[in-house]
């Protein structure tokens, strides 16, 4: 069932970002915005997305729960055994500047971790799906992840690196964070790290697909992320080559714990 509910799932997600690149119109999008929240922007297209998304999937499979960005969350999910968490336009930033870093995130959460992942940029032409087991795959081409076993020189997807990690190489980033994610699983990118607190939505499709690739997912601090809790956020992401996982870890943990500290006073 799983298979072939993955394929179908496949071609849902596939239709609804052909929807979200026909609104983006190269570019030149002129789709209703505002914010959510001071400096939180959403648009028209993240809702159109939604929606899509929520029916056809729930078609697919009437007995999961759902958990979206663009839908607000309730506590059934936490009584299925299953659920879709999605963010119908990862990178609304991107999408908006007429820039094509952004996706359609969808991923199927079983026992706290995703079952399947599929990845959807169309303004790029790109297609990334992973189930467990059966490897990441792009345009129906397998993935590697990177096997860089040093920090220094590792490549990080950002606009500017802090003075801090100038040791370090950027490289382009697209505003979406699971696309980032996806650059690690490509080999396009050793490291994606951050030390803020996200939304499972932004990231679970994008772990497996970086996982079956042979990428080190974790949090900021180096501990397993699960998926579909009662408060489903994570302090921040780190996505790496394995062989530097543990040098990363070492280098963001006192910045993390830092900022931690500074909530709990």
């Amino acid at each position: 069932m799983t298979d072939r509910l993955f394929r179908q799932a496949i071609d849902v997600v596939a239709e609804a970002a052909d929807h979200a690149l026909t609104l983006w119109a190269g570019g030149k999008t002129q789709v209703h915005r505002w914010e959510k929240t001071p400096g939180e922007i959403v648009c028209q297209a993240d809702m159109d997305v939604n929606a899509m998304l929520k029916s056809a999937l729930h078609d697919l499979a009437p007995d999961a729960g759902w958990l979206s960005e663009e839908t607000a969350d309730t506590a059934h999910r936490l009584g299925t055994d299953r659920v879709w968490v999605v963010d119908p336009i990862d990178g609304t930033r991107d999408y908006l500047r007429g820039r094509p870093g952004w996706a359609v995130s969808v991923a199927l959460v079983e026992a706290g971790l995703p079952r399947f992942g599929i990845l959807a940029a169309p303004a790029r032409n790109e297609l990334w799906i992973a189930q467990v087991g059966g490897g990441a795959i792009r345009n129906g081409r397998p993935l590697a992840a990177s096997t860089r076993s040093r920090l220094p020189g590792a490549r990080v997807p950002a606009d500017t690196l802090p003075k801090v990690d100038r040791d370090l190489t950027a490289v382009a980033k697209p505003n979406s964070i699971a696309l980032r994610m996806a650059m690690v699983a490509a080999d396009e990118a050793d490291l994606l790290a951050t030390i803020r607190w996200g939304n499972e939505w932004d990231i679970a499709a994008a772990a497996l697909i970086a996982q079956e690739a042979g990428a080190a997912v974790s949090d900021a601090l180096g501990r397993p992320l699960g998926f579909n809790r009662k408060d489903p956020t994570a302090f921040g992401i780190l996505c790496c080559a394995p062989g530097i996982h543990a040098a990363a870890v070492e280098r963001l943990e006192p910045r993390a714990r830092e900022i931690l500290g500074r909530e709990r006073t």
